[in-house]
């Protein structure tokens, strides 16, 4: 099928020329995320593949349909910037990438952990510069820590079982509770639990109207001094402006991030040459207890791999007129 990609890297062409090399999909490749300014570029593309941080609400939906698309083929596992029920009233099919590698995410959620724990952020720019002081790098063992995360799937599953390894006590909370958790000794409590008894907490649970700021100046309030944060998951759970609030007063100890809430105007983009217009991210940068990532939790080999495939199974399932199993409408 014909299929406009849009918000094209040089790693997704790899990945995906790869993939296509037996499946023979029309790929062309676009630099423009999808907007409503750009929408006009998805004209007689059947098939639109989007990511992230690409729009997909109803005037983008409307404007595409128009111009003969008819399916919109997901990159990724998340889908809170597609509006899913004006898809379906246009008749549009939207497919997604429910799972591609739970170890990339989970493994990424350790490093920003371990990273701000031991200072490593600070302690190579120190290095770098001929600085082999150790004052203001005191690190503290995560063994014995009370480590709290919300929702259980199969990131949260993976990084419940590397944290009991590191000796953690771990709690959870999720809408239905994991088997698999629970006979690892993952001990599941209400979400306040969570937030009052956890030394550290790690957000894996999906973007919903009720899941959107869980983490807000409520919640760090009944937390314990000290707590560190980590959010992989969506930027959204999180109310920036409150961590910051939290951080200042030295409330929260430590924040690591991989997820912002209006990360679409900055992430996946170079702009080391511009001024960040963005004032709350801004400040989010100066503390030094703060580690962001941009969005690559999910950058592996295996896992770009495993995206490519099956977004393009997905387009191929379409045009045979059958299901994959991904799809959302």
């Amino acid at each position: 099928m014909r299929v406009a990609v849009f918000s094209t890297h040089a790693f997704d062409r790899q990945f995906f020329d790869e993939a296509n090399i037996n499946r023979r999909h029309d790929l062309h490749y676009l630099d423009a995320r999808l907007t409503p300014a750009t929408s006009g570029l998805a004209r007689d593309y059947p098939v639109v593949c989007a990511f992230v941080n690409d729009q997909l609400d109803t005037t983008v939906l409307t404007a595409i349909t128009a111009g003969g698309t008819r399916m919109i083929a997901l990159r990724s596992a998340g889908f809170n910037h597609v509006d899913i029920g004006k898809a379906r009233d246009l008749g549009l099919t939207v497919s997604r990438v429910p799972t591609y590698s739970p170890h990339a995410v989970a493994e990424h959620t350790i490093a920003l952990m371990l990273s701000l724990d031991r200072k490593i952020h600070r302690a190579y720019a120190r290095v770098r510069d001929g600085n082999f002081a150790l004052d203001g790098l005191l690190g503290f063992d995560v063994n014995g820590l009370t480590a709290g995360i919300v929702g259980t799937g199969k990131i949260g599953t993976i990084v419940a079982r590397i944290l009991l390894g590191f000796g953690c006590r771990v709690l959870a909370y999720d809408v239905a509770p994991s088997q698999e958790c629970r006979a690892m000794g993952v001990e599941y409590v209400p979400l306040d639990d969570v937030w009052t008894r956890s030394d550290i907490i790690t957000l894996h649970t999906p973007l919903t109207p009720e899941t959107r700021h869980m983490i807000g100046a409520q919640a760090i309030t009944r937390m314990k001094p000290g707590v560190m944060i980590l959010n992989t998951g969506r930027g959204a759970l999180v109310d920036t402006q409150a961590l910051i609030a939290g951080l200042k007063s030295g409330h929260i100890g430590h924040v690591g991030l991989d997820v912002y809430e209006e990360e679409e105007h900055l992430f996946f983009q170079d702009l080391s040459s511009h001024v960040i217009q963005d004032d709350v991210f801004a400040r989010l940068l100066t503390f030094p207890n703060v580690v962001v990532t941009a969005h690559q939790a999910f950058f592996t080999r295996e896992a770009l791999r495993a995206i490519s495939e099956t977004t393009l199974d997905n387009i191929s399932a379409f045009e045979q007129g059958r299901r994959s199993g991904n799809e959302l409408s």
